[in-house]
């Protein structure tokens, strides 16, 4: 709602909602919005990437070349996405499953990266891979079920474990030679049973925890971290707002997205135009 230079009531940024669209409840996860402006989302309970559609509760945009039919049955948890260049390139799935809910079964080592382009799989072997991102040139991710944060060697076709992290894995984000990585603590009445993970964390001697990890990728060293306690034990990604310090994110369940309004009243003086920010009505 701000324009640059501006702050309100403390905060130089305030974000609140201006349009959504219904889709249904898809399973929605990794969300990007490509060079054309067009919102892309994994559709994990579909199996497949799709886009908004004004008639339907999605388009189907690209499925993996092992999926035999469009059906609300999440057969593979096709979680991730990443642009390369603009464009939709690669995508992650706990497993190559085309029966229902066959991904479950697969959770140690049955995850792909796949290439959108050539529908090949350039790296397999996975751990419940998650949140592909391609940055300086590489194509990183986390092995969620192993716990390991690295890269994608797609000469070689493997993955270059980094970074272990305590806790489930998930959400990553790029601020130039920095990588932030979200955590998540334990699910209530789910453990980590049979995955690699659970035992990382024995050998750490270590708790899963819910928070961040900043790695630096020139040395592969971790100099912050921030650990969240209370009622967020969660986190399914994270992103990063350049030059932002103090934000606010306005909702819907509090009086706020009522009384937070803004409207493009322009002042014109000494040459200069400038639109004012919110006003607390």
């Amino acid at each position: 709602m701000l324009v640059p230079g501006e702050s309100f009531n403390g905060y130089d940024a305030v974000y609140t909602p201006r349009e959504s669209h219904v889709t249904g409840e898809l399973d929605v996860h990794d969300i990007a919005v490509d060079a054309q402006g067009r919102v892309l989302f994994s559709n994990t309970l579909f199996n497949c990437v799709a886009t908004f559609d004004p008639h339907h509760s999605f388009r189907p945009v690209w499925q993996p070349p092992w999926i035999s039919k469009l059906a609300p049955e999440d057969r593979c948890h096709l979680n991730g996405l990443t642009l390369r260049d603009g464009k939709l390139r690669y995508v992650t799935a706990v497993s190559r499953s085309d029966v229902t809910d066959g991904w479950r079964d697969k959770r140690r080592a049955g995850g792909v990266v796949v290439d959108v382009e050539s529908n090949e799989v350039v790296c397999e072997g996975l751990s419940m891979p998650h949140s592909p991102r391609w940055h300086q040139g590489h194509l990183w991710l986390i092995d969620s079920g192993s716990g390991f944060f690295g890269r994608v060697d797609l000469e070689k076709r493997s993955f270059e474990r980094l970074v272990f992290c305590p806790g489930f894995a998930r959400g990553l984000a790029f601020s130039g030679s920095f990588a932030l990585i979200g955590l998540s603590d334990r699910r209530e009445n789910r453990t980590f049973q049979d995955l690699e993970l659970e035992e990382s964390l024995r050998a750490h001697d270590a708790e899963a925890r819910a928070g961040l990890l900043v790695v630096d990728l020139r040395d592969v060293s971790m100099p912050h971290w921030v650990r969240l306690g209370g009622v967020v034990r969660e986190l399914y990604d994270v992103a990063v707002l350049p030059g932002v310090t103090r934000p606010m994110a306005v909702g819907f369940q509090t009086d706020e997205i009522r009384r937070y309004l803004s409207f493009p009243r322009e002042e014109t003086g000494n040459n200069e135009t400038r639109r004012k920010g919110p006003i607390d009505a």
